[in-house]
C-alpha cells in the first residue's frame, strides 16, 4: 500500500496549478501517488493533468518508479469541490489521505519529516502550519509561472498550537483546534473515513457534503471525533493562496450570501446532531455559536424582512442561549453577549448600524 495520497481538486485554475504540482513533486520522501481531480475546467487546467500524467509515464519508462511519484488523473463533468475530493478520496491508495487545493502550493522537502512524525507516533491526525501568499506585485499570471509573496491578510491566522502531545480528537478540538476548519491543513489516516476498528461508515457520513460552501466546517469535526490520535507540528508546509474570488469572499453578491447563510443553516443543524453524542465537545458549541452570529448578521445586513424565520428556525434548534467564545475577534465576543440578551435585538442593532 502506498503511504500517502494528496488529492487535488482542479477547477479553472490553470496559472497556478503547475506551482501546485511542482511543488508536491520537490518532497523528500517517495512512497506517496498525486491525483489530480479535474472538476470540469473550462480552461487549459484539464490539459495541464494530462500533461503531468504523460510525463510521469514516460519518465517511469526511463527511471525507476522510486524516482518519482505517480500521477494519476480523474476528469469528470463540473460538480464542485466535495464532488472532486470525495471523487479522489474513493480511488486513493494511501494509508494516509492529504488534500491541497490546485492553487496553493507546499514548501520543499518537508513531507519527509511530517510522515515520520505520523509514523513514529502512530497518528491518526496530523495538522501542520501554513502562510498565507498572493501574487507578488507587478507580476502578470502566466500559465507558465507566477511569483509569490507572503503576507498577512485582514483576518487572524489560525496556526496549529505549539503543544507536542498526542492527545484524542475531540480533546484537541477542544483545547488546541481554534475556529479555523480546513481540510488542506491536515494529514489523516484514511481509516477514519472508510472504517474504525472494522466499523463501516456509510457515505454520507464520511465523505464532504456536495454542493457545501463550507465543506471543510462540516467534514473536519466528523473526523477528529473519531481520531484517537492526534498531534500537531509548527512546520510551514502549506502556501495559501489568497485570490478575488474565493468562495468566502462573498464581496457584496447577495445571491452567494443567501447561499452561505442557507449552507451555515445546514451546519447548524448537524452540530446539534453531533452534539448528542458528543455533549461535552465545547468546540462544537462555541463553533455553533460562531456560526449563529454569522447568520443573524447576514440576515440583518442583507434579508432583514427574513429575520423572524430564521430566528424561529433558530429557536427551534435549541442554540440559544449562546455559548460565549472568545476568537481572537472582540466584535464576534460582543456579539455573542448581545444574543444572550436576545436575537430580536442583535438584528435590530446590525439592522440599524449596516
Amino acid at each position: 500500500m502506498i503511504k500517502l495520497s494528496f488529492i487535488v481538486p482542479v477547477y479553472n485554475v490553470a496559472p497556478y496549478l503547475r506551482k501546485c504540482v511542482d511543488s508536491l513533486l520537490a518532497q523528500n520522501y517517495n512512497d506517496y501517488e498525486i491525483i489530480l481531480v479535474d472538476d470540469g475546467s473550462t480552461d487549459e487546467s484539464g490539459a495541464i493533468c494530462d500533461e503531468y500524467a504523460c510525463v510521469n509515464e514516460l519518465k517511469n519508462e526511463r527511471i525507476s518508479e522510486l524516482m518519482r511519484p505517480p500521477i494519476r488523473v480523474i476528469h469528470q463533468p463540473n460538480a464542485g469541490l466535495s464532488a472532486a475530493r470525495n471523487a479522489g478520496i474513493k480511488c486513493a491508495e494511501g494509508k494516509y489521505l492529504c488534500f491541497v487545493d490546485s492553487d496553493d502550493y507546499w514548501q520543499p522537502n518537508v513531507l519527509g519529516n511530517l510522515m515520520e512524525q505520523v509514523e513514529r507516533e502512530n497518528l491518526d491526525v496530523l495538522r501542520y502550519d501554513y502562510q498565507n501568499v498572493r501574487v507578488a506585485d507587478g507580476v502578470q499570471c502566466t500559465v507558465y509561472g507566477i511569483e509569490y509573496e507572503v503576507f498577512q491578510p485582514y483576518k487572524h491566522p489560525h496556526q496549529p498550537d505549539s503543544q507536542n502531545s498526542i492527545v484524542d480528537g475531540e480533546t484537541y478540538l477542544n483545547a488546541r483546534m481554534g475556529y479555523a476548519c480546513y481540510a488542506w491543513q491536515f494529514i489523516l489516516r484514511r481509516d477514519l473515513i472508510y472504517t474504525v476498528h472494522h466499523t463501516p461508515y456509510t457515505e454520507n457520513n464520511a465523505l464532504f457534503s456536495k454542493g457545501l460552501h463550507f465543506e471543510d466546517v462540516d467534514w473536519l469535526p466528523r473526523m477528529m471525533l473519531r481520531a484517537r490520535r492526534v498531534n500537531s507540528t509548527q512546520t510551514i508546509v502549506y502556501n495559501y493562496f489568497w485570490r478575488e474570488g474565493s468562495i468566502t469572499l462573498t464581496q457584496g453578491n447577495k445571491e452567494k450570501i443567501r447561499k452561505n447563510v442557507e449552507d451555515q443553516m445546514y451546519i447548524i443543524e448537524q452540530y446539534k446532531n453531533y452534539l448528542e453524542q458528543h455533549s461535552s465537545c465545547t468546540w462544537l458549541k462555541n463553533m455553533q455559536s460562531s456560526m449563529v452570529v454569522g447568520v443573524l448578521t447576514s440576515i440583518a445586513k442583507e434579508f432583514y424582512a427574513l429575520r423572524n424565520k430564521y430566528i424561529s428556525r433558530l429557536r427551534t434548534l435549541n442554540v440559544f442561549p449562546l455559548s460565549i467564545v472568545d476568537q481572537g475577534k472582540t466584535y464576534k465576543r460582543r456579539a455573542i453577549l448581545v444574543n444572550i440578551l436576545g436575537a430580536d435585538l442583535y438584528g435590530w442593532l446590525m439592522h440599524m448600524y449596516k
